[in-house]
């Protein structure tokens, strides 16, 4: 049975560093949530906390209505219903895949014929039948991440979750087995909390989105609000631009609601771009305008709809059309541009950007990315090693 999370006012600390500051959320029953952010945000340890790994400051954890986390209180692993897949797979070597997927049973009253062929069933789920025999040695990286998926799917638990599992595997591979994970995951019908610092990761695994920010749940919605409506100039910068662009805010847009429309100051004259109202104020002096890639199309360098004038500096076939890079007038960089024909490099191209994928933010929300060493307690290693027996066969 699907497991409901509740956590409320989550802290972390490990000495004078904090972790988590605060954080609050709730996963309905079913539901896939993926926590996205930079090394140092607190995703490993925001899991690591609900798996019973880490030991909470602060704050209190519920999973299933069973409060596992608070003030005096820690449940261990074993006790709170769940299974996690590591990011370098924890398999034990001296037991073939069978035997690891097995090994999930072994604690309960399942008698050892039994466990070994539902452990044969559930490999053969994952398309692994053929290697039920084969050890850990014996595997590449996506068989040994399936070995590990099967383990934790066959503890039945109402919890599954996932510490980065795709980071050791190669871009094709990586797809494949997220494609895999979701199917699998989704026909289970388990919560699931997964973890990752690639956005496009995230957005096709998640029903919800949490984007952690130095130890701060800065936004928690659906993919898609994350992606049209960002918290903040962080969320927006680290869920992908094409490019940012220097305004001033001239007036709010008479076509589209909710929008400004704000000239760019590296392109005096044109006409303005009309952007989502994000963290800035019709007020606001300094403007920085954040594109996604969707909103930027190419035009005449002197036509009308023309909003910023560049010029090509790279060039990538993609197979379904060209992606182009185009130096701006104030020495930016507009991205990810697509385009069914190629332009030259060094070409003067024009560019018209849409309302739909263009947010405003102030000039004081810079939005910067700090990319930190993650925190760990001294004795992490030690703690993770020893949690391990415990969370492969939690049930």
């Amino acid at each position: 049975m699907a497991e409901r999370i509740a956590a409320d006012g989550l802290v972390k600390r490990f000495g004078s560093q904090t972790a988590l500051d605060e954080v609050s959320f709730v996963v309905e029953p079913g539901t896939f949530l993926v926590l996205l952010g930079p090394s140092g945000s607190g995703k490993s340890t925001l899991v690591r906390c609900l798996a019973g790994i880490e030991h909470l400051t602060e704050g209190t954890i519920a999973l299933g209505g069973m409060t596992v986390a608070a003030e005096g209180l820690h449940l261990a692993p074993e006790r709170r219903g769940l299974s996690m897949v590591f990011q370098d797979y924890a398999l034990w070597p001296h037991l073939d895949a069978v035997h690891n997927v097995a090994f999930a049973l072994r604690r309960t009253r399942v008698p050892k014929a039994e466990a070994t062929k539902r452990a044969g069933q559930m490999l053969e789920r994952v398309g692994l039948s053929s290697h039920g025999h084969r050890y850990p040695s014996q595997l590449s990286g996506g068989e040994q991440q399936r070995v590990a998926l099967a383990r934790a799917l066959i503890g039945d638990t109402g919890l599954l979750l996932f510490d980065e599992p795709l980071s050791n595997l190669d871009a094709d591979l990586r797809e494949r087995m997220r494609i895999e994970i979701g199917s699998l995951v989704r026909s289970s019908g388990v919560t699931a909390v997964y973890i990752t610092h690639d956005q496009s990761e995230a957005f096709a695994l998640a029903d919800q989105v949490g984007v952690l920010q130095q130890g701060t749940l800065v936004q928690f919605d659906t993919p898609e609000a994350v992606y049209a409506r960002p918290a903040n100039a962080f969320v927006a910068r680290f869920t992908g631009l094409s490019a940012e662009l220097s305004g001033r805010v001239v007036g709010r847009s008479r076509t589209t609601p909710g929008c400004l429309e704000v000239a760019v100051s590296s392109q005096p004259g044109r006409r303005p771009i009309e952007a989502h109202q994000g963290t800035c104020t019709p007020a606001d002096g300094n403007i920085r305008i954040m594109v996604r890639p969707s909103a930027v199309h190419f035009c005449p360098p002197d036509g009308e709809e023309c909003q910023v004038v560049g010029s090509v500096t790279d060039v990538a076939f993609r197979g379904r059309g060209y992606e182009h890079a185009v130096r701006l007038a104030d020495g930016g960089q507009a991205t990810g541009i697509f385009h069914h024909a190629r332009f030259a490099r060094g070409e003067i191209v024009g560019l018209t950007i849409g309302a739909d994928g263009c947010m405003a933010f102030s000039g004081h929300d810079s939005g910067e990315v700090d990319v930190a060493e993650p925190l760990a307690a001294p004795d992490a290693a030690t703690t993770l090693t020893q949690s391990l027996d415990a969370l492969a066969v939690a049930k």
